[in-house]
């Protein structure tokens, strides 16, 4: 069961291996696509309607954040970034946010310094075993793509 305080204003993700199942499936013509959970998709929802503010820091680009930040006017979308930190940092400042109002979700390797970052940190699963070792972090009982964005969601809201 998530802990996360009432004073979060902003929901601040990775996007593959958290909304999406971390697969990726690759058509006949070389594009790629990626399945997404309604328990997640209606996450976005719920914190939008809520007034929790939303952003996506992606290392890949792709068209269902695209689609999921027009659907649900997602505050802040940021792809194909490398170093993940400094967009972290960014949006921070630029909300003026403290370390008790945001919250950071990641899965790999490129999520660590966000995580060793954010106050609140929480995980998948899945994750790759040097993310579930950082101090104080919390994994989700659901995996990435089956409802891990909406426990977060609901851990928030209820």
């Amino acid at each position: 069961m998530l802990k996360l305080p009432k004073t979060i204003k902003m929901v601040i993700t990775d996007f593959d291996g958290v909304v999406t199942d971390n697969n990726v499936y690759i058509n006949d013509d070389f594009s790629m696509t990626r399945r997404l959970n309604f328990k997640d998709i209606m996450a976005f929802a719920i914190l939008k309607r809520n007034n929790i503010k939303i952003a996506i820091i992606s290392g890949e680009g792709n068209a269902a954040i695209e689609i999921m930040a027009k659907k649900f006017q997602v505050d802040e979308v940021h792809q194909k970034i490398r170093i993940k930190i400094d967009v972290l940092k960014n949006i921070v400042e630029k909300y003026n946010l403290s370390k008790e109002e945001f919250v950071y979700i990641g899965d790999d390797i490129n999520d660590l310094e966000c995580l060793n970052y954010a106050k609140y940190k929480i995980t998948v699963p899945h994750a790759v075993v040097k993310l579930k070792e950082v101090q104080g972090i919390q994994i989700t009982e659901s995996k990435a793509g089956e409802g891990a964005f909406r426990e977060v969601a609901d851990c928030l809201i209820d």
